[in-house]
């Protein structure tokens, strides 16, 4: 890891995919924990969906107007998604996780992982903290979601569809109207992960099943760029064919 430390601004990587979406990303972390940040800007509130490793403060970077009400809405509990949750007053989570978001215990989040890999980062956060000392602060959700759940921003309404197997609560978030699809870690261009505490690759399959007939325009991902509907049907019936020649 450099010995330089890198400034809260210069953290962050934001590009901006629209007028009114910004993905971001950590760069000074592993590619492996480097996972996908989102800010919707709404009419009426924005949406913030996932946090990141929480090396440095997001929240200051996204630049929301005081007082304008925002959902911090996380995709699941792991460590590359979940650092920053806390900064956020109001945070929604699939009920599944609800108690780990409450604990943010090693069990459920996985940060050992992060904690014992080699080159973790390739910088100094502005925190200063340590690979080997980083720790996610407690973040309980003040709303609890579910499959069929509604998230308003007032020009935009996302719905909320549970999608587990990389995890009990992974989810996604769908504007129908614009087939706009928030996968988090359900689905992404990359090694899909299926293998870790907690991950069952048989309720992982009913999940990609759903997926390859979803209705969607484009994807955003958990990690990665993001990826239309035909692209998102051959990664689904991709693990669905190589999940089924395993068993």
């Amino acid at each position: 890891m450099s010995e330089a430390i890198v400034n809260n601004t210069d953290w962050f990587l934001k590009e901006a995919i629209s007028d009114r979406l910004t993905r971001i990303c950590e760069p000074h972390v592993h590619k492996f924990f480097r996972a996908n940040m989102f800010h919707v800007t709404g009419r009426d509130a924005d949406l913030v969906i996932d946090f990141g490793m929480g090396l440095a403060n997001l929240r200051s970077e996204l630049h929301i107007p005081p007082g304008k009400p925002v959902f911090a809405v996380a995709t699941h509990v792991h460590v590359d998604h979940i650092g920053s949750f806390h900064e956020f007053e109001t945070r929604l989570g699939h009920k599944a996780e609800a108690e780990a978001f409450a604990r943010m215990p090693d069990a459920d989040t996985l940060a050992g992982y992060f904690r014992t890999q080699p080159d973790a980062l390739t910088a100094v956060p502005p925190t200063g903290v340590t690979p080997e000392a980083h720790k996610i602060p407690p973040a309980p959700l003040t709303t609890i979601l579910a499959e069929n759940d509604v998230i308003d921003i007032g020009d935009a309404c996302y719905t909320v569809l549970h999608l587990p197997g990389h995890s009990p609560g992974s989810i996604g978030l769908l504007d129908q109207k614009t087939g706009t699809f928030f996968s988090g870690d359900a689905i992404y261009q990359g090694g899909l992960v299926d293998d870790l505490p907690g991950c069952d690759r048989g309720v992982y399959r009913e999940t990609m099943a759903r997926l390859s007939d979803l209705d969607v325009h484009v994807v955003h991902g958990g990690h990665g760029a993001e990826f239309g509907r035909s692209r998102m049907q051959e990664i689904a019936r991709g693990y669905l064919a190589a999940t089924s020649a395993a068993e």
